[in-house]
């Protein structure tokens, strides 16, 4: 190889290495990390999986914003300690046997704890009985 073919080589290798040692830690970054108290980012996608009707919002809950529902959805997930599985089925909710599946996915911090939420329901009203407010975003 000769002397400027090295040079170039070296030249390259150097900005692609300083690209890449620069680019890792913002891909483990955790989108919204450092906001201050409870916070989640909410996404409700219509359809399979191949679907592209997603969406999302940040509901912040210390104090309650970012969301339509943001005071009744930070009330319910304070009353289930932050953990979405364990809000309570809306007594007397009657759904219909349609299928039209929903996926409603969760990720970010509740008091001090990583949320890492994702759940397909067979249609949004199954969704809204079993989530109670937090993934009632608007159409």
């Amino acid at each position: 190889m000769t002397t400027t073919l090295r040079a170039i080589r070296a030249g390259l290798l150097v900005p692609l290495a300083l690209l890449l040692a620069g680019a890792a830690p913002a891909a483990h970054a955790t989108p919204g990390h450092g906001l201050p108290g409870n916070w989640l980012r909410l996404a409700v996608t219509r359809g399979d999986a191949r679907s592209s009707d997603t969406r999302g919002v940040l509901l912040l809950c210390d104090p309650p914003q970012g969301h339509a529902h943001a005071a009744r959805a930070c009330r319910q997930l304070r009353a289930a300690g932050g953990d979405i599985g364990r809000i309570p089925r809306r007594a007397g909710a009657l759904c219909p046997m349609l299928y039209a599946p929903v996926t409603a996915s969760a990720q970010g911090v509740w008091k001090g704890r990583r949320v890492d939420y994702r759940h397909a329901f067979s249609n949004s009203c199954v969704m809204g009985a079993e989530t109670g407010a937090v993934f009632d975003l608007p159409v």
